[in-house]
């Protein structure tokens, strides 16, 4: 039987963006900055991140205070809709709502992205190869981190929705052999400083 070790999945929604999403704000830089100040200490061996600048810069920004982690860009990182629910599945209550809210996006990001989402879950989760854990940031977007947080918890694929990420927040998912996966934090800006927090997050959610 071939030997596994956990795998410890960092998972960072990007910095703050500027209103066209073309590159970070000041903000937005910093957070990335401090999120990397964060991380130090962690054994990362690679930090993923999406094709689109907002993650590409902020995992840059991470990289840069790490001490030689290798980035790697992945379309598997990438922002586009997880998984588009049918109107059985969701709280009858919330349906229209939520229905109405993925009818939003481009079509083609509803069409291509749960092949994307599948392929997500089976390369950044589960136990790893070998006797050593594994430890990975994914910088990415706040569709991707609650996909794949619901999934942590064997949440109903609907329920991505409805789950929202800070930028530049934390969650750590362990995923051990034998065990149910454990998620050890979520949406963590115990980084940040108070002005820094709470940013990508509806004015009426923020805590």
């Amino acid at each position: 039987m071939t030997a596994q070790a956990a795998r410890y999945l960092y998972l960072a929604r990007h910095g703050q963006a500027t209103a066209d999403e073309s590159e970070l704000t000041a903000d937005g830089r910093r957070q990335a900055e401090l999120l990397g100040d964060r991380l130090r200490g962690v054994p990362l061996t690679r930090i993923w991140h999406g094709p689109l600048p907002r993650a590409a810069q902020t995992a840059a920004l991470v990289a840069g205070r790490l001490d030689g982690v290798p980035l790697r860009e992945s379309e598997l990182a990438g922002d586009y809709v997880p998984y588009v629910p049918g109107r059985a599945e969701l709280p009858a209550e919330a349906a229209d709502a939520l229905l109405d809210r993925v009818a939003r996006f481009p079509a083609a990001d509803r069409e291509q992205g749960p092949a994307l989402a599948r392929a997500a879950l089976a390369r950044f989760t589960g136990p790893v190869p070998g006797d050593e854990p594994r430890h990975e940031l994914v910088v990415t977007h706040a569709f991707l981190v609650s996909w794949l947080l619901r999934a942590a918890l064997d949440a109903p694929e609907w329920r991505w929705l409805g789950l929202n990420q800070g930028n530049a927040a934390l969650t750590v998912i362990r995923y051990a052999p034998g065990r149910p996966s454990s998620v050890l934090v979520a949406n963590d800006m115990a980084h940040l400083p108070a002005e820094l927090r709470w940013t990508g997050f509806p004015p009426e959610l923020r805590a």
